[in-house]
Parts: C-alpha cells; structure tokens; sequence
C-alpha cells in the first residue's frame, strides 16, 4: 500500500516515519491566502477548526488529482494536514520573523492554547473511484511560565520556531519549554495520528497495512 504525502513538512514526514511508514511526498500546488481569502469573503471569518480542515482538504485533492493524472497505476493513500495555534480566540501561525516569534513567545509564557490539525485522506486505485474522508483533532499546549527573556533569545536564535504554527516544537527544542499536552500528542508536532488511523479504517485500509519501514 503507498502511502503519499502531500505536505513537504520535515515535522510530518517525520512524525510518519516514526509510526513506520515512509511516504512518497508531493508538494501541494494551493495558494493558502487565496483560498482563505476567498472563502471567508463569502462566508466570513472561518473558526480555526474550519480554517486548518478547509487548507487539509485543499492540499491533499490537489496532490490526489495530480497522483491520479500522472500515475493511473498508483494504488494508496495521499494524506493532506494543515495546522493552526489558538491563543484567546487568536490564530497564531507561523511566524516567520525573529522578532514575531520572539512576541509570541513572551505573550505565551505561562498560558495555555489549543492546536487544531486538520486532516483529509484519500484513498486512490486505478480500479475504484477515489474517496476522501477528513476531521480535525485539537489539543491544549500549556507553556512554563517561568521561560526567560533570554531563553526565548536562545530558542529565537535557532530558527526552529519560525516556521512552525503557533512558533513552537513539542518533539524539538521547544518541548522543554511546554508543561503540559491535553490530547493526542502527535496533533502538537502536525498530524493526529490516531485520527488518520481512524480515517484510513473508514476507507477499508487497514492502519498495519501502511507499515512499510524495517
């Protein structure tokens, strides 16, 4: 059974390889501002919930639509995943700037926030018409409250967390700084992966059927 990843997310790819399955990956071609934008002109601000699942569903049809035009014979899965931090009702996501993470982290110390991933998963074979099922897992990320000034300087200055929603790793060098997961880890470092158990089963893929590393 292949398994395709449409995320070039070092976090996810990792995450995967770590539950025993090395994926295929693919860049998803998704304007992530333009999709966002427009759907919310329509129907307004979205909740994060239905901000991270409408981005997951996007990416992993892009790279479903594509797989099945460039490879008829392909015969699996392609997982799509966005993520997004909560922090008082604000979207925090990534970054980018030193000094943006450096903000962040001094308004997160000591608090509490919740990160929603969205997840969609399609099931290709050139024998069936393709299906996709999707959900989205949450869980709370309390932070220490006693991080230092010159701690987050240190962190800032390793790039890590400038490119990760809500400007933190729990599996990294941020995870010293967290005190407490409420929920599914995983869903912290990008993907639930007990939900993408659950949804692989709802397509008649059994989870052990994606074990392919040694």
């Amino acid at each position: 059974m292949r398994v395709l990843l449409a995320s070039t997310s070092p976090a996810r790819l990792m995450l995967l390889r770590q539950a025993g399955i090395e994926p295929e990956t693919r860049a998803p071609d998704v304007d992530e501002e333009a999709v966002i934008a427009a759907v919310e002109a329509e129907c307004g601000v979205l909740a994060p919930d239905a901000h991270v699942l409408l981005l997951a569903r996007r990416k992993a049809a892009d790279v479903a639509q594509r797989v099945v035009a460039d490879d008829p014979a392909f015969d699996g899965v392609v997982i799509g995943g966005d993520s997004m931090f909560e922090l008082d009702g604000e979207i925090l996501g990534k970054p980018y700037t030193a000094e943006a993470a450096t903000a962040r982290w001094r308004a997160m110390r000591g608090r509490t926030g919740v990160l929603h991933s969205g997840h969609s998963v399609w099931r290709v074979s050139p024998d069936a018409e393709a299906a996709e099922v999707h959900a989205v897992a949450a869980a709370s990320v309390s932070f220490a409250a006693d991080v230092s000034d010159d701690e987050i300087a240190a962190y800032v200055a390793t790039g890590e967390p400038l490119q990760v929603a809500g400007a933190f790793t729990v599996d990294s060098l941020g995870g010293a700084f967290i005190e407490r997961v409420e929920g599914d880890p995983s869903t912290v470092v990008g993907m639930s992966l007990s939900t993408l158990r659950r949804l692989v089963t709802e397509l008649g893929v059994p989870w052990t059927s994606l074990w392919n590393r040694g």
